[in-house]
């Protein structure tokens, strides 16, 4: 095995023994953790809809119809921020077996 490999062994079994570690210790999600997930949501359901908006907009100016554009992508990207927050939520949420 040469040097880099063993480097990555090495590093994988720290890993492992952290998260064993971890696991038996049964240590629990921090403030910190908890503030910063709040944050992560946030910005997960924010950034879609304020893209929405904006190109939803720049639609509205460009090619007036019948309906708004702005309305339409707004909900398109309050759905889409919805989505990706539970993604995110359920990643962070889950257990890393």
């Amino acid at each position: 095995m040469c040097a880099q490999e063993q480097e990555k062994a090495d590093a994988i079994a720290r890993k492992a023994e952290r998260k064993q570690h971890a696991k038996e210790s049964g240590k629990r999600r921090t403030f910190c953790f908890g503030l910063g997930m709040f944050g992560l949501v946030g910005w997960a359901v924010a950034v879609p809809t304020l893209l929405g908006v904006a190109v939803g907009a720049w639609l509205d100016r460009a090619a007036p119809g019948e309906f708004s554009w702005t309305l339409a992508l707004l909900l398109g990207g309050v759905a889409l921020g919805c989505i990706n927050a539970w993604w995110w939520v359920s990643k962070e949420s889950g257990n890393d077996d």
